[in-house]
């Protein structure tokens, strides 16, 4: 479980196919000496597994994670190549601060940034969401996209948007992102079961109607 709150803007190494679909090379700032083997870290809103780590010559730390054909055709991963810049957050620890919302990192579709505005430091995201997505996402509510916790502005359809604060575009990924980039989008969770809860309490011959 994740916050949506960036910790580090970390670089792909390499991403090489393997027997498990692909294997990447992340170097991050986190300390390897403090990941565990098998522990999850949030990779621009996908959760992944350290399957290795290490350190490069000039000391800087790197992990390794394994990226399953699933994940390659849900997420943005399958396009990810060595230079890649992506955010990242380590996973929840009980009693630490929720910054942001409650996020699992598992990536429900691929989102288009349709707009960018910017306005005087901020800027103002327009993104355009798969139809079956749409009804997740209100306005005021949350949402993660590429791993970072966002509050929506407002819904028209299946669009929606939301502002940036200089803050965020400069400790993320958020500032190289222009009109037709593709970001994981992972809807609230709260939202998702709620829209379930409501299919119960719809009778049968009604629903579709």
């Amino acid at each position: 479980m994740f916050t949506g709150i960036i910790t580090d803007v970390a670089t792909v190494v390499s991403s090489e196919p393997s027997p498990a679909g692909r294997r990447m090379v992340i170097a991050s700032a986190y300390d390897p000496d403090g990941i565990d083997i098998g522990a999850s870290i949030c990779c621009s809103g996908a959760c992944m597994t350290v399957v290795e780590k290490g350190r490069d010559a000039a000391g800087r730390g790197w992990f390794a994670i394994d990226v399953s054909p699933e994940s390659l055709k849900r997420t943005t991963l399958g396009t990810w190549q060595a230079g890649r810049r992506v955010n990242l957050e380590r996973s929840l620890a009980m009693g630490m601060e929720l910054g942001g919302h409650l996020v699992t990192g598992h990536v429900d579709a691929v989102a288009r940034v349709a707009e960018r505005t910017d306005e005087g430091g901020t800027a103002r995201f327009v993104f355009s969401v798969p139809h079956e997505l749409a009804r997740f996402i209100a306005g005021k509510g949350s949402v993660a996209l590429d791993g970072t916790s966002l509050t929506v502005n407002d819904v028209d359809g299946v669009t929606f948007t939301v502002t940036l604060i200089p803050h965020t575009l400069e400790v993320t990924t958020w500032g190289e992102k222009r009109a037709g980039d593709e970001v994981n989008l992972e809807v609230d969770l709260m939202a998702r079961y709620a829209a379930r809860l409501m299919e119960f309490d719809t009778p049968p011959g009604a629903r579709g109607a």
